[in-house]
């Protein structure tokens, strides 16, 4: 068994104007928050405590949320009144769950596929300070690289570069042991990748790299959050319960529709997230467009590569 923190508490900046008025780990994929995926990827590894570590609009995760009963689990929250960066809101969530079970870190704008009960027993098996999961990309150059010797232990931690050594990057999802997180101060602005992770395997520490070449997904951006949601739509599209559809609207393109959501006569969609509580009137054509929740679209709108919302209309980068 094992506890984890959830690391829900930055800006998502890329993501704008996405994130203008929600939390990126908030922003649905495929009808659900990014957030809600990772919780379902937890309580299959048989994670029964969750922290949310949250720091901007903190306040929109425990409603949503709760206190985990609905997903079979339990979740806490933690929030930071100033940002402390990963390691510092590792050790500031950690206060609230115990110091005798694994610790498995994930990161709020990744969506992953990956065996995280096959990571955690990877992890006890070799006795690890930290175990990170670790994916090999075609080209590297984007991302600092971790390379690791033949029994998995990490060698070195290094930033970009024109000729990496590897092809092996952090995927973003780690396990720690409980010493380890008490090693890091309680709240001081730390980086686990820039200090900590160094630092334990310049000193010789056992930092291991798990490495499953799984589904994997940075949604940091408008680009890749429409391909996330893409790529988990079987099909067309894909509607959420209570949702009402005309018969002879036309939805292509892996486009997601919340619940709660009508469509009207005439539509034609493609390529789109549409959130919960949503009206589109008869004849409207969105193309490449984000939907926030609560939205009405009026009757005949026309909208390629839009973020609409009750207050914003703003063209994004796709």
């Amino acid at each position: 068994m094992a506890v984890g923190i959830l690391l829900v508490g930055g800006f998502g900046t890329r993501l704008k104007p996405l994130t203008d008025e929600s939390p990126k780990p908030m922003l649905p994929v495929a009808g659900l928050p990014v957030t809600e995926h990772q919780i379902l990827a937890a309580k299959k590894a048989g994670i029964h405590t969750l922290v949310l570590a949250t720091s901007y609009l903190a306040e929109v995760f425990t409603p949503y949320f709760g206190d985990g009963s609905k997903w079979g689990m339990k979740i806490l929250y933690a929030v930071e009144k100033e940002p402390l960066g990963t390691g510092g809101a590792i050790r500031n969530a950690a206060e609230l769950v115990g110091r005798d079970e694994p610790v498995v870190i994930f990161n709020g704008d990744v969506l992953s596929r990956h065996s995280i009960a096959d990571q955690i027993k990877f992890h006890t098996d070799n006795s690890a300070d930290v175990t990170l999961h670790l994916i090999d990309v075609e080209d590297a150059r984007a991302f600092g690289c971790v390379p690791t010797d033949a029994d998995g232990r990490v060698t070195a931690f290094l930033e970009k570069m024109d000729n990496p050594v590897t092809n092996s990057i952090n995927a973003g999802c780690y396990v720690f042991s409980p010493a380890v997180i008490d090693q890091i101060p309680l709240g001081t602005v730390v980086s686990v990748e820039r200090e900590t992770f160094p630092a334990l395997v310049s000193s010789g520490r056992p930092v291991f790299g798990y490495k499953e070449q799984s589904y994997w997904l940075d949604v940091g951006t408008p680009a890749a959050l429409f391909k996330g949601s893409r790529d988990l739509v079987d099909g067309d599209f894909h509607a959420m319960a209570d949702t009402t559809i005309a018969s002879d609207a036309v939805i292509t393109g892996g486009t997601s529709i919340g619940a709660r959501s009508s469509i009207g006569s005439g539509v034609r969609i493609d390529d789109c997230i549409i959130g919960d509580d949503v009206t589109i009137g008869d004849g409207a054509v969105l193309t490449h467009s984000f939907i926030a929740h609560g939205t009405e679209i009026a009757a005949g709108t026309n909208k390629n590569a839009h973020y609409l919302s009750k207050k914003l209309d703003l063209p994004i980068s796709l």
